[in-house]
């Protein structure tokens, strides 16, 4: 299994996020799952809305091109990247 898939023009991309963090980065693989850390605390719905934010960055789309599909209240989450104009290198994320 694969932690991204394209459903038309969108990527859908398995999460594992680490809130509270010293910075956002994208940190490697957590089973089938791309592993994320976020500066922002798991409360009032910052860390999500961190998570788009530098989602949006890393994909060179805006914000309201990124939503998060499902798990919006836990650390396993599905977001939904609409027409993305960039894509990570692969290796970027699969280090460890």
């Amino acid at each position: 299994m694969s932690f991204n898939y394209w459903q038309d023009s969108r990527l859908m991309l398995s999460c594992y996020i680490q809130p509270k963090s010293s910075r956002d980065e994208i940190v490697g693989l957590h089973g089938n799952s791309v592993k994320i850390r976020i500066t922002a605390p798991p409360v009032h719905g910052k860390a999500n809305t961190q998570l788009i934010k530098f989602l949006a960055k890393i994909f060179g789309v805006s914000k309201s091109s990124i939503t998060i599909a499902s798990g919006e209240s836990g650390r396993n989450k599905v977001v939904r990247v609409s027409n993305p104009r960039k894509l990570p290198e692969r290796h970027n994320i699969e280090r460890t």
